[in-house]
């Protein structure tokens, strides 16, 4: 019995040695958004990125779905949250984004991209994800 108790307590302290993740630096962005555009290919998103500029940027519907994708879209609790986006980087490439969105469609961050509206120059490349500042 004090023999397993000794090897128990060798492996808690050895183990942590192992299980480090060598995945490389890893640092991440929180951009606010003004404005997200339903669109047929993806998310169109409108960000503060200056004192009176504004970015655009498209995030397709994809990159939610497959497995190991590159965004989540998770919805903020009730209250007078402001929408954000956090972009995720590792070792200075883009990995995935995250969405806080507001849980009521009708708030004004929410809208519908105009039919007809050519989107195609936000989702070019679908494997591309740069933010402008």
């Amino acid at each position: 019995m004090n023999k397993i108790i000794v090897v128990l307590i060798l492996l808690a302290i050895v183990s942590p040695v192992f299980a480090q993740n060598d995945s490389g630096d890893m640092y991440y962005q929180n951009i606010a958004i003004e404005k997200i555009y339903f669109s047929g290919p993806g998310y169109i998103i409108q960000y503060r990125k200056g004192i009176n500029e504004l970015g655009t940027i498209g995030v397709p519907y994809a990159w939610f779905t497959e497995a190991g994708g590159k965004a989540e879209i998770l919805q903020l609790p009730y209250g007078a949250n402001w929408p954000s986006m956090s972009v995720f980087y590792r070792d200075g490439e883009f990995s995935y984004v995250r969405l806080y969105v507001h849980r009521w469609k009708g708030h004004p961050t929410w809208a519908v991209a105009p039919m007809g509206a050519d989107v195609s120059r936000f989702f070019r490349d679908p494997e591309v994800f740069r933010i402008e500042y």
